[in-house]
């Protein structure tokens, strides 16, 4: 019992830091960029591999847009 107490602590401790560290204070951002990754890998199985490198690339610019666009509003309410 104490091996599979131990274990569960390990596995618990490693999902919660997990979560922090991928989805921390902003999950948006990660389902944003999880979405992303998911349509670039549809489009890119599908030998069009030069326009999944566009998508990310202009997906990846967007997601930050925002990003930055939600740090300064929630800076200038404080």
């Amino acid at each position: 019992m104490r091996v599979f107490r131990v274990v569960a602590t390990a596995v618990g401790g490693t999902g919660r830091f997990l979560w922090d560290f991928l989805v921390g204070d902003t999950p948006e951002i990660f389902v944003a960029v999880c979405v992303t990754l998911a349509g670039v890998a549809l489009i890119s199985r599908h030998h069009h591999s030069s326009l999944g490198g566009w998508v990310l690339l202009v997906a990846a610019f967007l997601i930050l847009s925002a990003s930055v666009t939600k740090a300064i509003r929630t800076s200038t309410r404080k």
